[in-house]
């Protein structure tokens, strides 16, 4: 009695579906890291890490007072737990790769799938 061979197709929809949300545009992030961010952070409320202070604006004390007061929302909210800590880094991720890297690392990764889910398998 033969075993009847699987068809290889819904591995290789599976398999470009995975490349689609993995691939990073250029300039910007993959479907996968935009999902990310938003899942930590979809309100868009969690306090943003502000940016140095510009040189010859540490005179004034409005500039001063809003930047020390944006960096002591950012410190409590990473103060309060690990969760706090995981969602800011989940709302700040990047791609893991340069998308120059990631690219081609990705069509190896596909290539290499599609041919093992072509080959015979007894």
């Amino acid at each position: 009695m033969a075993a009847t061979r699987r068809q290889p197709w819904p591995l290789v929809a599976a398999l470009v579906a995975a490349l689609a949300i993995l691939w990073p545009t250029d300039g910007g992030r993959s479907l996968a890291v935009k999902t990310i961010n938003w899942v930590a952070d979809p309100q868009q409320a969690l306090p943003r890490r502000p940016s140095p202070i510009a040189i010859g604006v540490d005179d004034d004390a409005d500039v001063v007072g809003a930047h020390d007061a944006e960096e002591h929302a950012y410190e409590a909210m990473w103060e309060r737990s690990w969760m706090s800590r995981m969602r800011l880094r989940m709302r700040d991720a990047e791609e893991p790769l340069d998308p120059t890297t990631e690219r081609p690392l990705l069509i190896a990764i596909g290539a290499a799938a599609v041919a093992w889910a072509f080959t015979k398998r007894t």
